[in-house]
């Protein structure tokens, strides 16, 4: 629980240029740096609403705009960063212990997420103010 926004990167995806369209690989631990347990993809969000709220323990993430775009708010309880994602071969690794949200969607935008764990109930922390105790432990 003592990662920090900074842990939080913006990676490349390999991309296949070619004219009748182009194609992004992942393939985990080459780069995708976890084995991929699980994914999910949120979409038709309406206008105004977010997504995520919440941290995990221990589950990562690669989140993903394959179509359209949308912003992320990465925090540690202490630092705040905004991050937008508009291009289908970036991906924002998410590590544990961040408090994250998925807000500022254009029309049609898909958000794809790739997760280390199967969904587990008591890795998700769901209450900021939790959140912000937990980690001043560790900043402690």
């Amino acid at each position: 629980m003592n990662n920090t926004i900074y842990d939080c990167l913006l990676m490349p995806l390999n991309k296949v240029y070619n004219r009748a369209g182009n194609i992004t690989i992942v393939e985990n631990h080459n780069n995708i740096p976890f084995a991929i347990k699980r994914v999910f993809y949120l979409y038709d969000i309406p206008c105004g609403k977010a997504r995520g709220g919440h941290a995990h323990k221990s589950l990562q993430e690669i989140i993903i705009a394959a179509s359209g775009a949308f912003d992320v708010l990465i925090d540690d309880g202490l630092n705040k960063r905004n991050i937008t994602l508009n291009r289908p071969d970036y991906g924002l690794h998410i590590v544990p212990g961040i408090w994250f949200d998925l807000h500022n969607f254009s029309s049609g935008a898909i958000s794809l997420v790739m997760a280390s764990e199967l969904y587990k109930e008591d890795d998700y922390i769901k209450d900021y103010n939790h959140f912000v105790t937990i980690k001043d432990i560790y900043h402690a």
